[in-house]
């Protein structure tokens, strides 16, 4: 096996404690170092010692590299802070963002942390995909913004009008929403910064709310996690001591997650600035109709830290084997890959490993990490030696984890500097939230990769909520479960929810990758694809030998259904991140569930047929 290129991180130093009641405390024993009182203070410094390198940079309209420069940001930034509190935001009246990532939406939230006014970035697709507008009123009403901003109006007049009243001023780049009056974003960036700027930016303190990010959550309405200056500081404080080598050189970054979460918007565009590197929009998607995008940014931008979701990756390994011009730029200045949003399936991880290889003689190396919207993000992070799938690492400096049992398993909480206060006016979601020590609840469960030695790292274990009980009294630990048969179907599968709950065998709803089903069977309608008899062989095929790998009822799926029917943003199916909610699934498809098990058996319904699983 090939060496692994050198990177220099930060140590995981911890120290284990065990209470009476079996919780498990590990607490990380390296101090956390300082970091200022705002995040805007980071551009101050960038402006002051780097003033001409690029900070932001995407692509305009010619596809040519528009690049703003740290000393112009800042200049921007304070004239449409001027721009803001000429209009009394607040608080009580916050910035509300509805467009996705582009240098406008990057200025525009500066400018409202830099005075000291909340904003909330919404996910476009509540207002863009969503057709009754149901979550994103639901938003508005907790968030009672002052000004909202779209980027394109045009593009989002239809939920404009839904959604928000007259007299809330709506905000433009361009196309101002027909019968709707809009402030063109120019005019706020021609407003003129000065003492009033500057008092509001030296009020803003480690406790003032920054922004609120809005969760889907496992039920129900999303809720706004407040984020605080605290939070964002010690967080990329804590990212820093990690990826310690971003101290040696500023990190140049391309990336496409949507600022509205707080994995790119908090955690990758934030380390960006905090170290005074260069951060590339990327126009891509990591779907098949929207990587080409991201490979052409890729010949051009060459990484030194690259982020994706695993499917992102996949969707890159075929370019990568093809181009070359591709895998040199891309390998050229790398230290690190990180993932996040779903375990790396064993094929992905062995592709990027031989690619690299192949091109510059050295793996790179792939880690991982946990935390939550709650957690600004970061709060266990993987390191040297605990590289593979499903090892999320050790608490970060500053944090403090505990592990409680909870029905066989360990169910994580955290404390730190990094931890929301609370949820955006819902006080009775913030009581839930925390346990009676103070750690915020996760939900997810960890086990120990080595029950011998802390040192080797945690591994995801499943989200508590999700796990459930055969009619046998046999807990099913979906997590894992969903994750190997994800591995073992791929390509042919995006997502599958588990089912059994009280029954006596275990059966899945499958999501297919329509793509990959269409290679199984050439020519077959998009309509009756999956019915096709070509595909259905092959996920019988599949389904009978991964139930004969299986040890007992806990582990063996025996039926399965192909869903031709999408997940449903506004049934809760699907976040705006595009991840399944298990539970949502399990209700909104009930008569689904029902004829997995039904006798006689539904002609939908594909079997396990091996003897193990009779």
């Amino acid at each position: 096996m090939q060496r692994l290129r050198e990177v220099r991180l930060g140590s995981l130093d911890v120290a284990v404690t065990r209470r009476g009641d079996g919780a498990i405390f590990i607490d990380n024993t390296n101090a956390l170092g300082p970091y200022p009182a705002r995040l805007t203070d980071r551009l101050h410094h960038w402006a002051e010692v780097a003033p001409e390198r690029i900070f932001l940079a995407e692509r305009d309209t010619n596809g040519e590299w528009r690049q703003l420069s740290y000393r112009d940001t800042l200049a921007q930034v304070r004239s449409l802070g001027a721009a803001l509190l000429a209009r009394g935001l607040s608080p009580e009246r916050p910035l509300m963002i509805l467009s996705g990532n582009d240098i406008e939406h990057a200025l525009i939230g500066l400018a409202a942390i830099y005075v000291g006014i909340p904003y909330a970035p919404i996910s476009p697709a509540y207002a863009l995909v969503s057709s009754d507008f149901g979550k994103l009123r639901h938003i508005a009403g907790l968030v009672t913004p002052g000004l909202v901003f779209a980027a394109d109006g045009a593009r989002f007049a239809r939920a404009i009008e839904a959604v928000f009243a007259p007299g809330i001023e709506i905000a433009v780049t361009r196309n101002p929403a027909p019968g709707r009056r809009a402030t063109l974003f120019a005019a706020l960036a021609d407003a003129t910064a000065g003492a009033a700027v500057d008092a509001a930016h030296d009020a803003v303190g480690p406790d003032t709310i920054a922004k609120i990010l809005f969760t889907s959550g496992s039920t129900g309405m999303p809720k706004g996690v407040i984020n605080t200056q605290r939070m964002l500081c010690a967080n990329q404080e804590q990212i820093r001591s990690h990826f310690a080598y971003f101290a040696d050189a500023p990190p140049v970054i391309l990336d496409w997650s949507p600022w509205n979460h707080t994995a790119g918007g908090n955690h990758n565009f934030n380390l960006v600035l905090y170290n005074g590197g260069t951060f590339y929009l990327d126009d891509g998607k990591p779907v098949a109709g929207g990587i080409a995008a991201t490979v052409r940014n890729l010949r051009e931008v060459s990484p030194t830290w690259y982020f994706n979701v695993p499917r992102g990756y996949e969707a890159l390994i075929p370019h990568l084997r093809q181009d070359e011009r591709l895998r040199r730029s891309f390998f050229r200045d790398l230290r690190l890959l990180f993932y996040a949003g779903a375990g790396m399936a064993q094929h992905v991880w062995d592709a990027l490993d031989e690619i690299a290889s192949d091109t510059g003689g050295e793996r790179i190396l792939m880690l991982t990490g946990l935390g939550a919207t709650e957690t600004a993000p970061f709060a266990l992070a993987a390191s040297h030696g605990m590289s593979g799938a499903g090892l999320v690492g050790l608490p970060v400096a500053g944090v403090a984890l505990k592990l409680m049992p909870r029905e066989g398993k360990l169910e994580a909480r955290v404390r730190g500097p990094n931890i929301t206060p609370g949820y955006w006016r819902q006080p009775e979601l913030t009581a839930r939230a925390f346990d009676e020590d103070g750690y915020y609840m996760l939900g997810d469960a960890l086990a120990f990769a080595d029950p011998g030695d802390v040192r080797k790292g945690l591994v995801f274990d499943g989200r508590v909520a999700e796990d459930f009980k055969l009619a046998t009294g046999t807990w099913v630990n979906v997590g894992p479960l969903r994750a190997a048969f994800i591995d073992h179907f791929a390509p042919l599968v995006q997502d599958v929810v588990i089912a059994g709950l009280d029954r006596d065998e275990i059966g899945v709803l499958v999501f297919a990758d329509i793509e990959a089903c269409r290679r199984l069977a050439p020519g077959a309608p998009a309509n009756v694809l999956l019915a096709d008899e070509r595909v259905r062989a092959e996920f019988r095929l599949r389904l009978e030998t991964l139930a004969a790998r299986g040890t007992g009822s806990s582990n063996r799926v025996t039926r399965a259904v192909l869903l031709e029917e999408p997940p449903s943003l506004d049934a809760g199916e699907m976040t705006d991140k595009g991840s399944i909610n298990q539970r949502a699934v399990l209700a909104h498809r009930a008569a689904l569930v029902d004829a997995l098990y039904a006798d006689p058996a539904d002609p939908r319904v594909l079997s396990a047929l091996t003897p193990s699983a009779r």
